[in-house]
């Protein structure tokens, strides 16, 4: 029986400027040459790095750059560490430096504050790609914490200067913030995160009231992903995390339903688009 689902993309998802930009940097080098190697995943979405292999684009490792001479290399919009530059000028490797402007920004002020020697602490997740690049900012010197509750707050300096990986929770930068001062810390707060990606959380949250149901379409290495799912979720019981069209499943909805589709920055619009010709097809 036909579901006849009422689907509608969210206008707000898809690719934050960061990744457009880097896409298109790989687009355009892919189209005139048909080879360019990437250091990392070019965005946290399969299927898309999987689109751009396709083309041929070869994703590669630290320890393989190590050992690559003579090529163009692909520098994602997350950054990278100095260390990555060494290797190039090194290696006779050209960069193509995609990195995000926005990220650049981030780890020029953290490598200003290091030069203060000022006690250096990161919001941001333990071996992301971009936090390696801030920490590399540091001499590996700065301390990367996820959540509060992993810093011992009495043995913290009684000055510390705080900043925030890109795609993190603003409210929960300004929470860590008010917690360490309430415990008599004197923070420098570095407000640091995008407001491309943090608006999001605001929209998403309109967005999924406005549907019986929410398919959320993101990559299972995204961050990003991660939290925004939980923002939808928690405005709509009834959201689904999906990272292809075949993880759809016919017992979500009801007949005549209405279908909200949405997902991460490092979702691509063409499979959101995918998404929805799969439900409509239901």
């Amino acid at each position: 029986m036909a579901l006849n689902l009422n689907v509608t993309i969210d206008d707000n998802s898809g690719f934050c400027f960061g990744v457009v930009y880097a896409i298109e940097m790989a687009e355009d080098i892919l189209n005139e040459e048909h080879n360019l190697y990437c250091l990392g995943d070019i965005v946290h979405n399969d299927e898309e790095v999987l689109r751009l292999e396709q083309k041929g684009l070869k994703i590669i490792t630290h320890s393989e750059l190590e050992s690559l001479k003579d090529s163009k290399v692909l520098i994602r919009a997350h950054g990278e560490p100095p260390s990555t530059y060494e290797t190039a000028l090194r290696n006779n490797l050209e960069l193509i430096d995609a990195s995000c402007p926005v990220v650049l920004k981030l780890q020029n002020r953290i490598k200003n504050s290091f030069d203060k020697k000022e006690k250096i602490y990161i919001f941001g997740k333990h071996g992301h790609a971009e936090v390696i690049g801030l920490l590399g900012q540091t001499n590996q010197e700065a301390v990367v914490f996820q959540d509060i509750d992993e810093l011992n707050i009495p043995e913290l300096p009684r000055s510390i200067t705080l900043y925030s990986q890109t795609t993190k929770s603003t409210d929960k930068f300004y929470k860590i913030k008010h917690t360490l001062e309430n415990s008599g810390i004197a923070v420098n707060a570095n407000d640091t995160i995008c407001r491309q990606v943090s608006n999001r959380d605001i929209e998403l949250r309109e967005f999924a009231h406005k549907f019986d149901t929410i398919i959320f379409v993101a990559g299972t290495k995204s961050s990003n992903g991660k939290v925004l799912y939980n923002v939808c979720l928690q405005n709509n019981p009834n959201t689904h995390f999906i990272s292809r069209p075949d993880e759809i499943e016919y017992q979500w909805f009801k007949v005549g339903s209405s279908v909200g589709v949405c997902g991460a920055t490092s979702t691509p619009m063409w499979l959101m688009e995918q998404v929805r010709d799969r439900l409509i097809a239901l």
